[in-house]
């Protein structure tokens, strides 16, 4: 059975559900708007069940995993607000254009600052010592996470000549496998839920490397397996993939890396910045 609307087929659905199914439904109709920035175990713990639950409850309603049943959730509530949202633009007029210029202003500024409150001054203390001490450092992500990784071996790179950024998925997991522990692995990923991450944090922890993790959920299957977890800011509803919020939030985290191992290492990052900045210069008209 599939209509239109998610909440609308678990209603439809609600007497053929196990009685934990029953309470996962219970729970998503009165928490829908939540539900849609909880992560697989966020959602589990709310309703005292198994993580197996919530994908069995998924697969009753018809759908093949807990990021789809989100997406589809979120499809379900924004075509009940398109036309509120369409009739309030109207009545607003020129006004809107200023109103959206200001409401996105004010989301990048929270994401920020909920950031900043939810970073443990002692785990990134402890990130700091672990870069310093690491021989090689590596940073990983799939899909717009992997740009915040890119991003954090460019801006490092600058500094130190230990760290790299490997794009793809396969050599991600080839990379980690032959990891030491001497080597530190960052792990980008707002959902924390992404196979690719996950299965190479599970290896690089089989081959005894240390590993960071950049995730927006306190529990998720990736954060099984960090050393160090430095929590983002910015709700991501499903249909928001990529949205700048999360990524200022994790660039936001990298520069605080980068601005304190610079300080704390202060003369061989100066000496390697002028180096590096002198390579490029001539580049430059």
């Amino acid at each position: 059975m599939s209509s239109s609307s998610l909440l609308l087929d678990i209603q439809l659905l609600y007497n053929q559900f196990t009685k934990t199914e029953k309470k996962i439904a219970d729970y998503v109709a009165e928490n829908a708007n939540q539900v849609l920035f909880m992560s697989i175990t966020d959602l589990a713990d709310a309703c005292n069940v198994a993580d197996a639950s919530v994908h069995r409850f998924c697969r009753a309603v018809g759908v093949k995993g807990y990021q789809e049943f989100k997406m589809k959730l979120s499809l379900s509530l924004t075509s009940g607000e398109a036309s509120e949202r369409a009739e309030e633009e109207e009545k607003e007029g020129a006004d809107s254009l200023s109103y959206m210029l200001d409401c996105i202003l004010e989301t990048h500024i929270n994401a920020l600052r909920e950031t900043r409150t939810l970073l443990d001054v002692d785990a990134v203390e402890k990130t700091i010592g672990m870069m310093e001490e690491a021989k090689h450092i590596y940073f990983f992500g799939i899909g717009d996470s992997l740009l915040t990784a890119q991003e954090a071996r460019n801006k490092f790179l600058r500094i130190i000549k230990k760290v790299s950024c490997i794009e793809d998925p396969h050599m991600q997991a080839m990379s980690a496998s032959m990891a030491c522990a001497d080597d530190l692995i960052f792990i980008i990923s707002y959902s924390g839920s992404t196979k690719d991450n996950v299965y190479v944090a599970e290896i690089a922890r089989q081959a005894g490397a240390k590993i960071v993790g950049i995730t927006r959920f306190l529990k998720s299957p990736l954060t099984n397996y960090m050393d160090v977890l430095l929590t983002c800011g910015a709700n991501e509803g499903p249909l928001e993939g990529g949205s700048m919020s999360a990524k200022m939030s994790q660039l936001y985290i990298i520069d605080i890396l980068f601005q304190e191992y610079y300080r704390r290492n202060l003369a061989a990052s100066r000496e390697n910045n002028e180096k590096t900045s002198k390579a490029v210069v001539e580049k430059l008209y």
